[in-house]
């Protein structure tokens, strides 16, 4: 794996991050706060939120935001991967386009997406910086970030998950490789180009490609 790839697998393996935006009540302090988010097919974040919350009213004055994730699994902070995101926010027109993938990954968001006042969001990356490990500190070079055919692989999504689902065996075989888990029922959930993510007991699971896939 590049850096690029590694730090956008490791943005996919992740639900939450700490999102920061410029303060509009403090004359651009940072404002943080958690906020979940899904990696679309092209790399960039959606992220689904209230028009009341802070974070929106800072947004809708100055689009510029970060988002921090790290390997929420391993307990060792100072040496675990982690990436950090900056991009512009824009709101997404089409809700229900975007609900469409959010939904699957966030069944719990459900309520908060039938409510008027919450709208999603797309951060579209500028800068991305790559913690790997100790030593292992890079900024990514984004046209290395960027997926040429990430609108092709999107299009191909549904009908790749409808294929996966009809053989619950090969998603059984995978977590147990991965994650030495027994899953009665697991359910393909998403596909994209670094991989797939498998519903399993409430929880998304992560089994990423060697290498990103073209088609």
């Amino acid at each position: 794996m590049n850096h690029a790839h590694e730090a956008r697998c490791l943005l996919r393996a992740h639900r939450y991050g700490a999102l920061s935006t410029l303060s509009q009540k403090f004359d651009g302090f940072p404002f943080g706060s958690i906020t979940p988010y899904l990696v679309d097919h092209d790399g960039s974040l959606i992220i689904l939120i209230s028009t009341l919350a802070e974070h929106t009213r800072n947004i809708q004055q100055d689009p510029r935001v970060s988002l921090i994730c790290h390997n929420q699994r391993d307990p060792h902070i100072q040496t675990q991967g982690r990436v950090t995101l900056l991009g512009y926010a824009q709101l997404i027109e089409d809700k229900g386009e975007a609900g469409k993938r959010y939904l699957r990954y966030f069944p719990e968001a459900q309520a908060y997406f039938d409510m008027h006042d919450f709208h999603f969001y797309r951060i579209q990356p500028h800068a991305i910086r790559y913690i790997g490990g100790f030593g292992r500190i890079h900024w990514v070079q984004m046209p290395h970030y960027a997926i040429p055919n990430a609108a092709e692989l999107a299009q191909q999504e549904d009908d790749e998950i409808a294929k996966l689902n009809t053989q619950p065996h090969i998603l059984k075989s995978l977590l147990k490789h991965h994650y030495d888990l027994a899953s009665d029922a697991p359910v393909a959930i998403g596909v994209d180009c670094d991989g797939m993510d498998i519903g399993s007991d409430g929880q998304v699971w992560r089994v990423n490609f060697e290498n990103p896939t073209t088609a």
